[in-house]
């Protein structure tokens, strides 16, 4: 036996002794635990990468990231496929007193069929379906005390090619192998094979408990409901009259489960003889909590009508495939809840185990789903017998609100009455992508559709999945023009999300390059290893249970701010609100904010309710850059920092506006060129359009050239000046028709600002300035405004007001670098940008125009954008009053809500709007 598994085995049997029952279920692990824990088993592929030899192999795993077999998306034909076999074999010993138990081996998941022998002997019928538990009872096979050897057969294409439609030729990577636990457990020969339990919001505790074969010394079932530090709320007990048992009973004011309160117990099941001696013990841990949905209404847990803020999550790593763990299984759930959310959609399958547990210790919704894609659907016979699988293993979680009988159009009708047989819950079922009983979860419904719902307007509309993330577009993107739809709708019942992380394979045949089948592959909020791009802080922000109305802070700030709880069971008393105020350093210094007040808030907002949220002003309030309010939630988890600029930017720039020491100030010209000497800064503008053409600073030039452009629409130049101001500045001016106008001015202090004026398009996806300055020359940016994530119309939020800094990088979102934050886009709100060269050749930006866009370089398209593909300005360097928006995999921008559409200003023929902008450039 392997040392390991000896270890396993000595700390099972260790853990039993201690507590003293005997008569508990031992479980010994022949794999290892998950990802971050394996065992090797001698292994031999059939065909690709390492076969035709027996190797070793980490158990569990899929194959391909141990580099044997090949790689399949499922997408690729069948027939193009290797389509290898795995053949695994493990040795082991199990203790001479098993020789009294019922021996059952478990395995958590195999893909595809699974042939299963002991010591030569097949166990059962060949499994098939890769994402379920399933089991044989091995009790006569075993060699109690003895060597005993384990021979599985696993390939990877199935023998039913309606398993092969549902899970191998789905829009998601395939893989093969023994890919999660296999373990033994051993049971008195009289157990309880299983449990499923209904724990209602009033107390009422039902349970169905199915006896083994062997229960002619049973006589009575106890089942004792206890929290989970041991202390017992309820107990009761019924005769046993048949091979299954109800057990029923009321426990009195339970603490009630959601993902609020996800409060927890433990019911342990006991088998008892005629004397009332325990014969075996079982523990299974529930939550009581009642999911009702109620038609033309709404989903209701508890009594109170919930919104799902969810999102779709496949079990995936990059390195270790579909393999998990529990520590990987906390992180996602911890990061899902950082978003805000609390739903989420096993898409397309049923997890792991302890992904579902996670859901219900840190409170989740949960839509499981029985895995088929599209067409065509399980057969009768398969179908059922993994919907079983999967209804049986997963019964008992409170988290799970909903069952969904495949995906997009892939569901088995002759099985939607067969949930109800299983759950004792009898929770209702859903089909994905339709319109099904009293849900209707249409996908990737445009803007239009949410407001008027035509087909189904008396539904309860859940969209199971909605806003296709491909790059950078989607998930955020115009999300908050539907959630302001979806909040507001009593019928909607929130909605889920595609997806939560990239689908991006470590491929061992090339180096461990990440592949993600072209556009293909999932593309979600986090990159492959869970980095956070901006939508994630976007989502944040809007799904946030505390929610701040659109404010800014001026002379007349009373320090009053209009919230509202969008929590569906929690007063904000619960809450930790926290208000500093802060002041930031300036340009050429340090990056450094210093809080100079912070004061804790109080606020008591029932669940549901708006209200005030008051700050107390200090006397030199208007002193600081910034007000931050941070809040975090009952159990310390961040739920979101909003912050606001305490003065106008004009009001701002004038306070960290260098007051140099005089230089002399001089000019000369020739017939197309103006150049002006401001001490050992040199200038060179055209006189055919006013452009600056060159910036000498010493020796040093300063690469910033060709602008001011404006970025839309065409201008002919009417005049050319320069003038000697009475204060002894030069003033550089360029008339052009349609009343806009440049005009440069270099002081004596050194300093050059550039005012403009322009009148904008009606409809417009962008307005602005432009000019050059070459990609290779940049180092990083440091600047005063939202960061640090750069934005699109349609996805302003997640970002904060403060001083941020970040080296050059070229991610392509989705595709490559996967550096976060991006470095190139628009980034709002900007006072000053410190531009960082490569050459010591930057220079500093003052923005003394409000509510200005910053576009920093163009972002490098992907190969395939689809309709995230976007037009930026032309040029390097952008400051910009509007900017536009970005599409999804599947929508088009226009076809979002409102803040997707172009940008719209008054007709400048009946009102003559002029936009003005005032920078000050420090070279």
């Amino acid at each position: 036996m392997r040392f390991n598994q000896l270890i396993l085995l000595f700390i099972s049997l260790m853990a039993i002794s201690t507590m003293g029952l005997a008569q508990n279920t031992e479980t010994y692990y022949l794999s290892g635990t998950g990802a971050d824990h394996t065992v090797k088993w001698d292994f031999l592929c059939s065909d690709g990468m390492n076969s035709g030899r027996w190797t070793k192999i980490a158990v569990p795993s899929c194959w391909e990231q141990q580099g044997f077999g090949s790689y399949n998306y499922g997408h690729d034909k069948f027939e193009t496929r290797l389509d290898e076999t795995g053949s695994y074999r493990y040795q082991f010993k199990t203790p001479k007193n098993w020789s009294e138990k019922q021996i059952e081996i478990v395995f958590e998941g195999v893909m595809t069929d699974a042939e299963v022998r002991i010591n030569g002997q097949i166990c059962g019928p060949v499994h098939q379906g890769g994402f379920y538990q399933f089991r044989y009872d091995i009790t006569k096979l075993l060699k109690p005390g003895k060597t005993n050897q384990l021979d599985v057969l696993v390939k990877k294409k199935s023998a039913n090619m309606s398993v092969n439609y549902a899970e191998r030729q789905a829009d998601f990577w395939v893989f093969g192998g023994i890919y999660r636990p296999v373990y033994l457990e051993a049971k008195p020969k009289a157990n309880i094979r299983r449990v499923a339990v209904d724990a209602r919001a009033n107390g009422n505790f039902f349970a169905d408990v199915f006896l083994s074969a062997n229960k002619e010394n049973t006589a009575a079932i106890k089942v004792e409901v206890q929290s989970l530090d041991g202390k017992t709320w309820a107990s009761f007990q019924t005769n046993v009259i048949a091979d299954s048992v109800r057990i029923a009973g009321q426990v009195n004011k339970p603490n009630l489960w959601s993902p609020e309160y996800p409060n927890l117990y433990q019911a342990i099941f006991s088998t008892l003889d005629k004397s009332g001696n325990v014969l075996h013990r079982y523990q299974q841990r529930i939550g009581f909590r009642t999911v009702e949905v109620r038609e033309s209404d709404g989903i209701y847990v508890n009594g109170t009508r919930i919104k799902m803020k969810g999102v779709n999550r496949h079990t995936f790593h990059p390195k270790y495939g579909r393999t998990s763990s529990k520590a990987l299984s906390i992180e996602a759930v911890n990061l899902i809840k950082d978003m805000n959310m609390n739903a989420v959609r096993m898409s397309h399958y049923p997890p792991d185990q302890h992904f579902l547990d996670v859901c219900d210790s840190l409170g989740l919704f949960v839509i499981d789903e029985l895995l088929t894609w599209q067409k065509p659907a399980l057969d009768d016979t398969v179908g059922l017998k993994l919907l079983t699988e999967m209804v049986i293993r997963d019964v008992n979680h409170p988290s799970i609100l909903l069952w969904a009988n495949g995906n997009e159009g892939g569901e088995n009708n002759n099985l939607n009455h067969e949930y109800a047989k299983i759950d004792i819950q009898k929770r209702t079922v859903i089909h994905p992508w339709q319109d099904f009983g009293l849900l209707n979860t249409f996908h990737y419904p445009r803007y239009n559709y949410m407001v008027n719902d035509g087909f189904a307007k008396r539904k309860i509309y859940l969209p199971t999945e909605f806003i296709h993330g491909l790059y950078d577009g989607g998930l955020g993107a115009g999300l908050d023009d539907y959630w302001r739809l979806m909040w507001n709708d009593p019928l909607c019942a929130g909605g889920f999300l595609w997806v939560f992380a990239d689908e991006a394979i470590s491929r061992t045949d090339k180096g461990g390059q990440l592949d993600t089948d072209g556009n293909h592959a999932p593309d979600g909020i986090l990159g492959p290893y869970l980095e956070k791009e901006g939508s994630f802080f976007t989502i944040k922000e809007i799904w946030s249970p505390v929610f701040f109305e659109k404010r800014y802070i001026t002379n007349d700030f009373n320090g009053k701010f209009q919230i509202e709880n969008r929590y569906s069971f929690t007063n904000l008393n619960e809450c930790s609100f926290v208000a500093e105020w802060v002041r930031f350093s300036n340009p050429g210094q340090a990056k450094n904010e210093e809080i100079g007040a912070s004061q804790p808030l109080k606020t008591n907002l029932p669940a549901g309710h708006k209200g005030n949220l008051e700050v107390t002003l200090p006397s030199n309030w208007q002193q600081y850059d910034a007000l931050r309010i941070k809040v975090t939630d009952r159990y310390g988890r961040h739920i979101n920092t909003w912050s606001w600029p305490t003065k106008p930017a004009a009001e701002k720039i004038a306070e960290i506006t260098p007051q140099n020491a005089n230089v002399q100030l001089t000019k000369n010209e020739n017939a197309n060129e103006l150049m002006v000497n401001a001490g050992n800064l040199q200038l060179t503008f055209s006189k055919k359009n006013g452009k600056i053409l060159k910036v000498q600073k010493g020796d040093k030039i300063i690469p910033f050239t060709n602008g001011p452009v404006l970025v839309t629409g065409d201008r002919k130049v009417a005049s050319f000046t320069q003038q000697t101001t009475r204060s002894g500045d030069i003033e550089v001016k360029t008339v052009f028709d349609n009343n806009t106008y440049f005009t440069w001015t270099i002081t004596s202090k050194g300093l050059v600002t550039l005012d403009v004026a322009y009148k904008p398009a009606t409809y417009s996806p962008y307005t602005g300035i432009t000019f050059d300055f070459p990609e290779d020359q940049i180092a990083g940016m440091k600047w005063l405004g939202n960061g640090p994530y750069r934005v699109y119309k349609n996805r302003m939020k997640g970002t904060t007001f403060g001083l941020w800094e970040k080296a050059y990088n070229n991610t392509i979102t989705g595709e490559s670098g996967y550096i976060y934050p991006e470095f190139k886009g628009y980034h709002a709100n900007t006072y000053w940008v410190e531009l960082q060269g490569k050459e010591n050749n930057g220079f500093s930006v003052l923005v003394q125009s409000n509510d200005i866009f910053l576009k920093m370089l163009s972002p490098t398209p992907p190969q395939d954008p689809q309709n995230t593909a976007i037009e930026y300005p032309s040029g390097d360097i952008s400051f910009l009053h509007s900017i536009n928006a970005i599409g999804t995999k599947f929508t088009k921008t226009a076809d979002f809500g409102p803040e997707s559409a172009p940008a719209v200003f008054r007709s400048e023929k009946i009102f003559g709007e002029v936009l003005e902008l005032k920078l000050t450039f420090i070279f």
